[in-house]
């Protein structure tokens, strides 16, 4: 968990990496931008099959200052689920990302991915990620674009690994949808999260609130977060923040955090 000393040491660690767009930015009520608009330093890639840091194809990459997710050097999606995870764990916050959906999906890509990428809350550490793992342990923000024709909500809950309770039950089920409009085309949408720690979670896009649940936990029935209970204690309190790759092209345009605490 953050305290203010880390907070400063953050902001230091960014300031130079920020430019006069993410500058502004910052000032913003205290947002801090995790992306600097020229390139991943700060940030470290993840995908199936791959080393840490091997950025097959070219997958993750900032042209014109957007945080591109890319396929051109693909000739089959072969389910290579890639992630990148900015450096620092984060417990008390609020992150914010404006993204859109771009072009068509990589052939080989799962139905399901159409369109599809997400935020990855209090995820493992992207070092302790099996090689041949598809998605970190985590808490995912699901960000669906709509395909066109029929309703699609954005900003659903996905649980790679772990449970939530909402509503006073513990949810098993793999993902949730939202209360969120659909959204078709390449359009920008803003989707922000609000995070307490162990407690409340909360989605928001283009300043509507979705969806709110409360304590994320790992689930002991999955092999690769049991490995991650420590001492019986199953409750998520922080953890990294990662970015997706599920096989369609996604921008971003802005990645920013607010500390709460």
């Amino acid at each position: 968990m953050f305290n203010l000393g880390g907070w400063l040491t953050l902001g230091l660690l960014l300031a130079g990496a920020i430019g006069v767009h993410g500058q502004d930015t910052a000032k913003e009520a205290g947002w801090i931008s995790l992306f600097n608009g020229k390139d991943l330093e700060g940030w470290t890639v993840k995908i199936k099959g791959y080393a840490l840091n091997e950025n097959f194809g070219n997958t993750f990459r900032v042209e014109n200052g957007v945080l591109r997710v890319c396929y051109d050097q693909y000739q089959k999606f072969d389910a290579r689920y890639g992630h990148i995870f900015f450096r620092e764990k984060f417990s008390h916050y609020r992150f914010r990302v404006e993204y859109r959906f771009i072009g068509e999906q990589t052939p080989g890509g799962a139905g399901w991915a159409l369109r599809n990428s997400g935020i990855m809350l209090h995820c493992q550490s992207p070092e302790s990620i099996r090689r041949d793992q598809d998605f970190p342990v985590s808490i995912e923000v699901q960000l669906l674009g709509g395909d066109g024709t029929h309703e699609r909500s954005t900003a659903n809950m996905c649980s790679p690994g772990t449970h939530i309770m909402m509503g006073g039950k513990l949810i098993t089920q793999h993902c949730v949808n939202s209360r969120s409009k659909t959204f078709h085309g390449d359009q920008w949408v803003t989707a922000e999260v609000e995070v307490h720690g162990g407690g409340l979670i909360r989605h928001i896009v283009n300043g509507e609130s979705v969806m709110e649940y409360e304590q994320p936990q790992l689930d002991e029935g999955d092999a690769d977060a049991r490995k991650l209970i420590k001492d019986g204690n199953k409750l998520l309190r922080e953890g990294y923040i990662a970015l997706q790759s599920e096989s369609h092209p996604v921008e971003f345009r802005k990645i920013e955090i607010l500390p709460l605490k």
